[in-house]
C-alpha cells in the first residue's frame, strides 16, 4: 500500500505539533524542519483542522496546536480522514473503472480485505505512541537541529 504525499505531510505535522505541545507551532517552522513546501503544509493544515486535529491561532502570535490530546489521535483514522475515498486501485473507483475483469476478479475482494487490514493495524496506534519517549524524533524535531542539518 502507498499512501499519499497529503496523508505523509499529515502524519510529520501532527508528530511536530506533538512533540511541541507546550506552545504554538509556526507553519514556517514546520515546513523548514520537516522538509514540506509551505503551500502543500497550509493545504494539510486546513483539512486537518476542519476534522478537529488542529486548533489554529490567526494574527501576530498566531500558529497551531494539537485540536485534541495525542493519546486519543489514532492513526488509522487520520490516515482515513485525510486519504478519504481514494480507490487503492481502478477498479474500486465505480465512475473511473475501465477494467473488464472487475465483476469476476477475486483480487479485488483480496485487496478490499487487505485495505481493511492495513488500516485497522493502524488503529492501535495513536500519535503520543510515535512520539512519546522517541528521543531521536524529538532531537530531529527540535527547531534549532531544523536549521542545522
Amino acid at each position: 500500500m502507498r499512501i499519499t504525499k497529503r496523508t505523509n505531510i499529515a502524519v510529520r505535522l501532527l508528530m511536530y505539533c506533538a512533540a511541541h505541545e507546550e506552545r504554538l507551532v509556526t507553519k514556517a517552522e514546520i515546513a523548514e524542519c520537516c522538509n514540506i513546501s509551505e503551500n502543500h503544509l497550509a493545504q494539510v493544515i486546513n483539512q486537518l483542522s476542519q476534522l478537529g486535529y488542529l486548533a489554529t491561532q490567526r494574527g501576530r502570535n498566531g500558529g497551531m496546536s494539537l485540536g485534541k490530546p495525542a493519546g486519543e489521535i489514532r492513526i488509522g483514522d487520520v490516515f482515513r480522514d485525510v486519504e478519504g475515498n481514494l480507490p487503492m486501485v481502478e477498479c474500486f473507483a465505480d465512475a473511473d473503472n475501465t477494467c473488464p475483469l472487475s465483476d469476476a476478479c477475486r483480487l479485488k475482494v483480496a485487496l478490499a480485505d487487505a485495505a481493511q487490514a492495513f488500516y485497522a493495524s493502524l488503529d492501535d496506534i495513536s500519535l503520543e505512541a510515535l512520539v512519546c519517549g522517541n528521543h531521536d524524533l524529538l532531537r530531529i524535531l527540535q527547531p534549532v537541529s531544523c536549521g542545522a542539518r
